[in-house]
């Protein structure tokens, strides 16, 4: 008998109304006791709605939900569903319900009646499995939203049930901090025999599960192995989707001709396809011995003025208590006119905490932030104005929203700027041309939106004050792949647009390397670089010292560069990476890179 069983499954979140709108469309799963299933699909497929299902959080409208055995919709039995599945949801916001943060991993554990003793093991051993040990006194309010996260999974890791569905668990997280919840993950299913389905937009993460289901729209479109299903390259981008870029790689290298053998999910696999295809067909000699004009380098920009910098700027939290805490520790950077500056760090390194200083919503405990040459806090009064210029987009953006329509909501900060109403329109017409905001989305309530619909509308509305500096902190988290791309391209587009200044703070090295100009690292605090892109993600060891790594592709041309193939360790994109590996594979047809022939 399998552990989980959906049989026929249909459900409406709202059965009553004249139009229910059906997201789960008679789904049939089954998932055995012991499996690790990833269950990937676009935003709004019904993914999330299958892990409340599981959970018995929600009950099906028609058909049945079977927790070994156990009926979900026979209410009497909830308490034995909860025993069984756990459920880690998307904002660790909704699960945290203690003011300490190991009284909040204990609180489930409590609630089964384990013993005092076990309950203190535990808690123990689960928050030092997702690297928050040193956090156990602390109040789960002061945390970062990565750190909350890893709290609510310690909390259910705790439980020990016999299943654990996890719904985007590491969306906040920097790159150390998802390999080790997914170390942990994958421990607890390989030693302890305990079920994972784990939903995620991260393609690495799926690939380490052993089964992979995809659906969309409220339908299964395909079950089987990661290399069944990643080997579906152009089905799975039809729908939305995406595959590591070790797989694409070798994907588009064999549409091109240079046929390639089985499905890479990794740096290690793609690696070894080379060195196996070039022990068959050697690099060719004239390939080896070319000089890499072909290597990239950084744009030439003007490095223009100044738009902002900070100056030994120090902020503490809880500044004059017990709890004081250094988020901020005496860091000096200057940020250009005009540019697009990638901000990364692991969680907890003081990225949110310089942005909110940037824009004056925290006041600095020392140092200056000077805006135009002028310090923020020369003149308290004026602060507002300071807000206009250098524009805030939260973590959570839809959290931004709350006029009537999204109209009115993109139009809510022009008109505190003092614009007219015919002014206001215009310019949120125009954000949200940017944003991709159709003119019948405009007329909605921003409560009617999709998440993605959402983000856009919350940046829209910044965008719509025309912000010298628009500060983006991780506006792509949660979102699927075409989500996450189209967000990209069009803040990309209004970066080239309007000259204006864009930060991007993001745990996406992928992400980070195809869009910005320059990168500012943080760690513990501390500013530790503020260099050009590929000149930082050059120094893959200093990266991955501090909990951070390069792109996929970068790594897999590093690689291949010590294995003798004259490629740029400091390839950016799978695009580049084509360009330069056409030429020198025996067999490849360097002519499909200028027809465009690669592009899928």
């Amino acid at each position: 008998m399998a552990l989980l069983e959906l049989k026929e499954v249909r459900f409406s979140y709202e059965p009553e109304a004249v139009e229910p709108k059906e997201v789960l469309h008679g789904v049939t799963l089954q998932i055995e006791q012991g499996e690790f299933v990833a269950l990937l699909g676009h935003n709004g497929c019904g993914k999330s709605t299958v892990a409340k299902l599981l959970n018995g959080m929600l009950v099906p409208g028609s058909g049945k939900v079977l927790v070994d055995g156990i009926d979900t919709g026979e209410e009497a039995l909830q308490l034995e569903v909860r025993r069984r599945v756990g459920l880690v949801q998307q904002n660790p916001d909704n699960q945290l319900v203690a003011g300490v943060v190991e009284e909040d991993v204990a609180f489930g554990p409590e609630n089964l009646g384990i013993p005092p003793e076990e309950i203190r093991k535990r808690v123990d051993e689960a928050l030092r499995a997702v690297d928050m040990y040193e956090y156990r006194e602390s109040a789960p309010h002061k945390l970062s939203g990565g750190q909350k996260q890893r709290v609510a999974i310690a909390g259910i890791i705790a439980m020990e049930t016999a299943c654990i569905v996890l719904d985007e668990p590491t969306a906040m997280l920097d790159p150390r901090g998802r390999t080790e919840v997914m170390e942990t993950i994958k421990r607890l299913n390989r030693e302890k025999g305990i079920t994972i389905v784990l939903i995620t937009h991260y393609m690495e993460e799926a690939v380490q599960a052993g089964r992979v289901v995809v659906m969309d729209q409220g339908e299964v479109l395909t079950d089987g192995s990661p290399e069944e299903v990643f080997g579906k390259v152009e089905f799975l981008k039809r729908h939305g989707l995406d595959v590591p870029q070790a797989t694409e790689l070798v994907y588009r290298l064999s549409t091109a001709g240079v046929k390639l053998s089985g499905v890479p999910l990794g740096v290690e696999e793609c690696v070894e396809q080379f060195r196996q295809y070039w022990k068959e067909q050697p690099l060719d000699s004239r390939a080896q011995e070319m000089e890499r004009s072909a290597a990239f380098s950084e744009p030439q920009r003007e490095s223009g003025k100044a738009v902002l910098e900070t100056r030994e700027l120090t902020y503490e939290y809880g500044a004059g208590t017990p709890f004081r805490k250094t988020a901020l520790d005496k860091a000096s950077i200057s940020i250009r006119q005009g540019e697009f500056l990638g901000v990364i760090g692991h969680t907890g390194s003081g990225k949110s905490t310089m942005i909110q200083l940037l824009n004056g919503l925290l006041k600095p405990t020392a140092g200056q932030v000077i805006l135009e040459g002028r310090d923020i806090w020369e003149e308290p009064k004026k602060i507002r104005d300071v807000r206009f210029k250098v524009g805030m987009v939260f973590q959570y953006p839809e959290y931004q929203l709350f006029e009537e329509t999204v109209l009115k909501d993109i139009m809510f900060g022009p008109k505190n700027m003092g614009l007219s109403d015919e002014e206001a329109k215009a310019r949120a017409m125009e954000a949200a041309r940017f944003t991709g905001l159709s003119e019948e989305l405009l007329e909605k309530s921003p409560f009617e939106l999709s998440g993605g619909e959402k983000r856009r509308a919350a940046i829209a509305g910044v965008i719509a004050m025309d912000p010298d500096v628009l500060v983006l902190d991780e506006p792509t988290a949660g979102l699927d792949p075409r989500g996450r791309d189209v967000l990209l391209s069009q803040i990309s587009q209004y970066h080239k647009e309007r000259h204006n200044t864009v930060l991007l703070v993001s745990h996406s090295m992928e992400d980070i390397g195809r869009t910005a100009d320059r990168l500012l690292v943080m760690n513990r605090s501390h500013v530790v670089m503020l260099e050009e892109t590929r000149k930082v993600f050059s120094q893959g060891e200093k990266l991955e010292q501090i909990g951070l790594r390069v792109p996929q592709i970068t790594k897999i041309l590093q690689e291949l560069k010590e294995m003798g193939c004259p490629v740029d360790p400091s390839t950016l994109t799978v695009d580049e990476a084509l360009k330069q590996l056409l030429p020198v594979l025996k067999g490849a047809k360097p002519e499909c890179a200028q027809k465009g022939e690669l592009s899928l």
